[in-house]
């Protein structure tokens, strides 16, 4: 019953009894005082029928400890005997084994038994029993002792949970002192009290116990900064992948259909030459080019893009497509490449890795001004001549053999098309770029290469431009849902700025690219429509167009005007998302990765020189390009420099957390 001054538990806290009626007015204890609250009778639980005149010392201990020491804790195996335990800890094991087996028993009795007293305050140290449920369960009315077996796992999981405590508490001291011992397995040695730090760095959590406890910043810079000083981690470690959602695994392997290994359905071209130029480096080419020429003149040449051909394999839906979609490009990492798709697809789909290539040919033929006037799209059978972007300017300006007339040839269509798109308002940006690769191990370092620029690849970039507008224009003829890119008209100044300072500008002026199942203009590229079509191993939006293409064509084939494998406007819509956030993430990872390992390199490297050019003004300081790094810092302003002029800059210090590099005028 409940009455005025009787002891309750109001949300697991003890609380007097101030008055009853429809609802009971109680006190408990506050933050800042006692506190007075309504509730009703069945929020409430009457553990001590009072009178209470005040809540102090309620909550002091009713013994020297409420429960049983986790580390003192005795075996009470089956064939056990209790042990030694603390004066408290014994009281109220001895009241459960006097009570094990039996049923339900009162709190009264718990509490008179435990503490040799039934009082408010020994009836609320009861009830604190019962809530930890380590030896009873149950209500005041009702207090159920826990079985043996029960109580024997729970008191092992406290007697781990306070060792984790202790040895916790060991770190930290060891951390504070600054001598932690990494040495152990994860598992076992001091890094598992880091993981929290880890998941913060990693982008993986918001929160870190540890950098609390240390009153730091729980950012994931901070946690980065954490590792480095504690010596967990080295600079070695790039977090940027993972913060930003990179699936740096390998991509689940598909079955390959026996079209892959026979090339039923292909069109054989293997009498005509194919070139897969690329960078030294890359080891997935993805498309090839040949060229045959009628006469003297573009007017009715034919330019072949051959194109990896995994949509032959990968269809809508399939678990190789929703990893792809989630990927969304293949991350090109300093230190690792996370593809798309798995490895071991590229023997069946990079062109030039075997004596025979099976590929998906966009067969342009072209007018006098070696614009696309019709495109043929079929499935093929190429043998592809790999060559670097230097070997294939070495190659065209050879002797004039077969290989390095027909290269000459597609010089000559590259700059051909560059001047067109120029003459349509289209931008060439040209800016330093670098390749940096990273080895890590027993001998790491970072390798800053510069890209130098090749005739050859400025063609490749052309013709892979000129597959992607003819395929443009043959979706739209056919009202095809297909991923389109198109970019809005840019600000550009009336009277750009010359030199690097102006390609510096041009760039900034531009604006983001648009994904879209509508066909739209390209600025930048000087193209009514575009998409792309060429790098199907790498992106998916280019996967989802090949996807498309062989969904029509296998129609189309079929005689059927229903095409029921063909996606629609809608489903395209979802599925082009998706991949194209995915791989703006992976955009984001890799520059991101790039200024991390920039900033490793220079680490070591204070007081270096480099050259850097000035290419804009803001506000108080000035932007210096870097052309050895291809990176952009800041230097203060000074009467005397202008745009375009060289100045000699000194490296100060690289804070690796926050992947900045810091320099000054020399």
């Amino acid at each position: 019953m409940i009455s005025p001054g009787c002891l309750a538990v109001y949300k697991n806290r003890p609380a007097l009894v101030a008055e009853t009626g429809e609802k009971i007015t109680i006190t408990i204890a506050g933050k800042t005082g006692a506190e007075t609250l309504k509730v009703r009778e069945k929020d409430i639980e009457v553990i001590h029928p009072g009178p209470l005149q005040s809540l102090a010392g309620i909550e002091d201990s009713a013994g020297p400890e409420a429960s049983a020491a986790p580390d003192t804790a005795p075996d009470i195996s089956a064939e056990g005997t209790a042990g030694e335990t603390p004066e408290g800890a014994s009281d109220i094991r001895n009241a459960w084994e006097l009570l094990e087996g039996s049923g339900p028993v009162p709190l009264r009795e718990l509490a008179e038994l435990a503490f040799g007293e039934y009082s408010p305050r020994t009836a609320w140290a009861a009830r604190r029993v019962v809530s930890e449920g380590l030896y009873f369960t149950g209500t005041a009315g009702a207090v159920f002792p826990r079985s043996r077996a029960e109580v024997a796992a729970g008191e092992e999981k406290r007697r781990v949970r306070e060792r984790e405590v202790r040895e916790r508490d060991a770190f930290l001291e060891r951390l504070r002192n600054g001598k932690p011992d990494f040495s152990g397995a994860p598992e076992t040695g001091d890094g598992r009290f880091l993981q929290d730090v880890e998941a913060l760095a990693y982008g993986k959590s918001e929160k870190s116990r540890t950098l609390k406890e240390f009153a730091r910043p729980e950012t994931p810079q901070e946690a980065h900064r954490f590792l480095l000083e504690t010596g967990f981690w080295d600079p070695w470690v790039n977090p940027h992948p993972a913060r930003f959602g990179i699936a740096q695994g390998e991509a689940p392997s598909f079955s390959v259909p026996a079209s892959l290994t026979e090339g039923a359905g292909r069109k054989d071209l293997g009498a005509l030459p194919a070139f897969a130029i690329d960078s030294p480096w890359s080891d997935d080419p993805d498309d090839a080019v040949s060229l045959e020429l009628p006469g003297p003149g573009f007017e009715g040449a034919r330019l072949y893009v051959h194109v990896a051909d995994p949509a032959a394999a990968i269809v809508p839906g399939s678990a190789a497509d929703i990893e792809a979609k989630n990927r969304g490009a293949t991350a090109y990492l300093p230190e690792k490449c996370c593809r798309m798709l798995c490895g071991e697809a590229l023997p069946y789909f990079a062109l030039g890795l075997k004596e025979s290539s099976f590929a998906l040919t966009f067969e342009l033929v072209l007018d006098g001004e070696g614009k696309p006037a019709a495109v043929e799209i079929f499935p093929s059978i190429v043998r592809v001549t790999r060559l670097s972007y230097e070997e294939a300017d070495a190659l065209s300006a050879g002797p004039s053999e077969k290989e390095g007339r027909i290269l000459r040839d597609l010089f000559r269509l590259g700059e051909i098309n560059l001047a067109r798109r120029l003459g349509a308002g289209a931008v060439n940006i040209e800016l330093p770029e670098i390749h940096l690769s990273v080895e890590r191990g027993d001998a790491p370092g970072v390798t800053i290469l510069p890209v130098t620029r090749c005739r050859s690849a400025e063609m490749v970039r052309e013709c892979m431009l000129l597959a992607g507008e003819a395929a443009a224009a043959w979706a739209r003829e056919r009202r095809l849902a297909f991923p389109y890119i198109s970019q809005e008209p840019g600000d550009l100044p009336a009277k750009p700025l010359p030199g690097l300072a102006g390609s510096y500008q041009t760039r900034r002026c531009m604006r983001p690219r648009a994904v879209s199942v509508r066909p739209g203009l390209h600025w930048g590229l000087g193209l009514d429509a575009y998409t792309q079509v060429t790098s199907p191993l790498r992106r998916y939006t280019d996967l989802l167009a090949h996807q498309q293409i062989r969904a029509f064509l296998a129609g189309q084939d079929a005689g059927s005007d229903s095409r029921p494998g063909v996606l629609d406007a809608d489903e395209m819509i979802v599925r082009l998302s998706a991949g194209d956030a995915a791989a703006q993430a992976v955009t984001q990872a890799e520059r991101a990765s790039k200024a991390h390992w920039l900033a490793v390199y220079l680490s070591d490297k204070k007081g270096s020189e480099w050259e850097g050019i000035v290419v804009e003004k803001r506000g108080n300081f000035l932007v210096v390009l870097i052309p050895e790094l291809a990176l952009e810092t800041q230097i203060p302003a000074r009467k005397g420099l202008e745009l375009n002029d060289t100045v000699r800059l000194s490296f100060g210090r690289a804070r690796i957390p926050e992947a900045e590099t810091l320099f000054r005028e020399a």
